[in-house]
């Protein structure tokens, strides 16, 4: 039987180190050719021309570049059509998952994820499939799912906390307690399903509507 030639691979970083760790894991996977490494938009265009690899494994941000990793994804797709990338980010933030897939990238896998994991994702887009962390789908899942209606009052101290305002100053400002405020808090993270105070005011400030 015929051993199938091994995916040449790209690999887009700006920083050595993860490049190198990358290279690591996937020489010792076996089956794959590292044919170039960039730290740049530039240089990763220009090793994609001179290279032509199968996929392009890339980081999302890209540090000095005129291009971030998910624009450049979607010039080099632009360039060659049948490329498939494959986007290795920090963020689980779900509009990078989103403009990712948008952009034309095959899958988004997490920087801390298993070796194992890394590699199940490079194999599903080399069979032409897509593939998303668990971490991912489970923030992407939960940005596109309805969140709960909030009661006017629940809606008036997001709103409070969007302004920057303490237990205390929402409290006073609303003539309630601070223990009933404390409860209304507790009641929006359940609803919408946050895990922990630091989400809840990451969404107060990102949904809320300020006077």
């Amino acid at each position: 039987m015929n051993t199938p030639p091994p995916l040449r691979i790209l690999l887009v970083d700006d920083h050595p180190l993860v490049r190198e760790g990358l290279r690591a894991r996937l020489q010792a996977g076996g089956g794959y050719e590292i044919t170039a490494e960039a730290g740049s938009a530039e240089a990763a265009m220009q090793a994609l021309l001179r290279e032509q690899p199968d996929l392009v494994l890339m980081d999302v941000g890209l540090k000095g570049s005129e291009a971030n990793g998910i624009e450049l994804a979607a010039q080099m797709i632009r360039r060659c059509p049948e490329l498939r990338v494959l986007m290795f980010s920090m963020y689980d933030n779900p509009e990078y998952v989103q403009r990712a897939l948008q952009a034309g990238a095959r899958g988004y896998v997490l920087k801390d994820a298993a070796a194992d994991e890394l590699l199940a994702a490079i194999e599903a887009v080399r069979s032409g499939g897509t593939f998303l962390s668990p971490g991912v789908t489970r923030r992407l899942f939960r940005a596109q799912a309805p969140k709960p209606l909030l009661t006017p009052r629940e809606s008036e101290i997001l709103s409070a906390m969007a302004r920057g305002e303490s237990s205390k100053q929402i409290a006073r400002g609303l003539d309630l307690s601070v223990r009933t405020v404390e409860t209304h808090r507790q009641n929006i993270k359940r609803k919408l399903e946050l895990d922990s105070p630091a989400e809840l005011m990451r969404y107060a400030l990102e949904h809320a509507r300020n006077p």
